[in-house]
């Protein structure tokens, strides 16, 4: 498969769709099949009874995946390496694999046209939903827009001198379900005990560091002693351009559990040894486990943490 800088983004408001632009693409870019074509934005449905949250929406974003393949035999090999990427995407996000499902189509469930269909499913609290369709549609888009145009789309073969009509491989996804899914994977209502033993609730969003709102909090123990608030506000300025941050204050305990509730993967806490020692506390989200961090140490800390 190609890489991103193979791929031509375009804004769906203001292109008549990618098969139209299909030409004009392939020949300003400077690309031969196979190369890919991606677009994001809003769709509409005629949906009467809207439902499950975001799930089923009249107005949702859709993004798609237009991957044009040369007909030399090698196309379903295609097709299933696209679904082998389409697997580790979603794992690399830590989906879990047991929620998730690959539901190969009949022939009779596909279109007439389409060499191949797979729908990416998702097994939600009301069961089983589509997050997404992946599809070998053959040439039939690019026949059916050059019959109705009467425009020449076909790709020319400079070697061969000789013009072919691409096959087509498409993944097509909500941006409104993917999000869902993120956060119904990541919820989590489980019961921890509190420093004097005590059994308390804790709700948690154990999202992959990668896709957290906040990757790392920064506390300061005190909020009324200058010297923990300025060290640990200066901790949160450094950090900031490298990964996403917030500063916050208050009681400790209240503002790890606050923290656990968005998905933030790390909390750093600013101490009185931290004056003296130049370490702080982290403490990991999912484990709840603590470690003194040297504060030269801590960039790279959270960096060998937060970006694997």
């Amino acid at each position: 498969m190609e890489d991103s800088a193979s791929m031509t983004y375009l804004r769906p408001e203001t292109a008549q769709g990618i098969f139209v632009n299909f030409k004009n693409v392939y020949q300003s870019a400077r690309k031969r099949p196979p190369f890919g074509i991606a677009q994001i934005g809003k769709a509409f449905r005629n949906e009467i009874t809207p439902g499950n949250f975001t799930y089923r929406l009249r107005e949702f974003e859709q993004a798609e995946l237009e991957y044009f393949v040369p007909d030399d035999g090698q196309d379903l090999k295609r097709f299933e390496e696209w679904v082998q990427l389409r697997k580790e995407w979603y794992a690399k996000y830590g989906i879990k694999s047991e929620r998730l499902r690959f539901y190969e189509l009949t022939a009779d469930e596909r279109p007439h046209y389409a060499k191949a269909g797979i729908d990416v499913e998702y097994l939600f609290p009301w069961g089983w939903g589509e997050l997404e369709s992946i599809a070998h549609r053959g040439t039939y888009d690019l026949d059916a827009h050059m019959r109705v145009s009467g425009k020449d789309l076909r790709f020319y073969e400079e070697s061969s001198k000789t013009h072919y009509t691409p096959l087509l491989i498409e993944s097509s996804a909500g941006m409104d379900r993917t999000t869902l899914v993120m956060l119904v994977d990541a919820y989590e209502r489980e019961t921890a005990a509190d420093p004097a033993g005590k059994e308390t609730e804790r709700i948690v969003l154990h999202f992959h560091p990668q896709i957290a709102p906040v990757q790392a909090a920064v506390f300061s123990l005190a909020r009324n002693k200058p010297e923990l608030v300025e060290l640990a506000r200066s901790i949160e300025e450094q950090l900031r351009p490298k990964f996403r941050t917030q500063y916050d204050e208050g009681n400790i305990g209240q503002l790890y559990r606050r923290q656990d509730e968005i998905g933030t993967p790390l909390c750093v806490t600013v101490d009185y040894e931290s004056l003296t020692g130049r370490d702080v506390t982290v403490r990991e989200r999912d484990s709840m486990r603590q470690e003194r961090i040297a504060i030269d140490a801590l960039e790279s800390y959270l960096r060998d943490r937060l970006t694997a």
